[in-house]
């Protein structure tokens, strides 16, 4: 018997006005794998990742996610589904409230679910991702760049996700640190078998993170 992948893209199709964003788009990604969408800005791959979080809702096409077609399904329907498939965003201060401790922007997504985690849960979350748990003290403001994106890995991964929607998330930091928070995502991926879609413009590192590679110029498939 077949097996059904993670996610099932079909037929994508992405509009901001006037403007095609995303072109019949279809992909599928299985558990445990990285599947990269490359290409320029604007070639229309981080509206596939929103599509696919149904962030930004497609007028066409679907998304299949654990076999459960999603773009038919209203907000309340989704909440459920949202905890499995999280986003790591590329800016990782502007990821995290200036307002909020670390402690409580990592544990927000437990509570969104009506959980209240514990002191010890939260740590274990920081240790995870290499960050000593005293700074779940801090604010987002006292931390570096690759500081604040593991805490935003940290948060994406409370809710025991399945699937990781990775946009950009070395792209804004030093290239020292670069290096740190990819080998990290690749650790997170092997003991926990997630699966990543990954955003990427940078050629070198898609080629050398991902499992599949698929670019994306003006919105529509190019290469697989």
């Amino acid at each position: 018997m077949t097996s059904v992948p993670l996610l099932d893209v079909r037929e994508l199709v992405v509009r901001y006005g006037t403007m095609t964003a995303v072109d019949h788009v279809s992909f599928t990604l299985d558990t445990g794998e990285t599947l990269a969408l490359e290409g320029p800005s604007g070639c229309g791959k981080s509206s596939t990742a929103m599509a696919v979080l149904q962030l930004r809702r497609p007028v066409s096409g679907e998304v299949r996610f654990e076999g459960r077609e999603l773009t038919g399904l209203n907000e309340r329907e989704l909440r459920p589904l949202r905890p499995r498939m999280q986003p790591v965003f590329q800016d990782p201060y502007g990821s995290l409230s200036p307002r909020h401790r670390i402690r409580d922007a990592v544990a927000e997504p437990l509570r969104l679910q009506g959980l209240r985690p514990t002191a010890a849960q939260i740590a274990g979350l920081l240790d995870r991702v290499g960050l000593d748990p005293s700074y779940g003290d801090r604010r987002p403001h006292e931390l570096s760049g690759g500081q604040c994106q593991r805490a935003g890995i940290a948060r994406a991964l409370a809710s025991n996700p399945r699937l990781l929607v990775l946009d950009e998330p070395v792209s804004a930091l030093d290239p020292s640190v670069r290096a740190g928070i990819l080998n990290l995502l690749a650790d997170l991926r092997d003991e926990l078998g997630l699966a990543y879609l990954f955003i990427c413009h940078d050629r070198a590192v898609v080629r050398h993170f991902a499992d599949r590679v698929i670019g994306m110029r003006d919105g529509r498939i190019t290469s697989r």
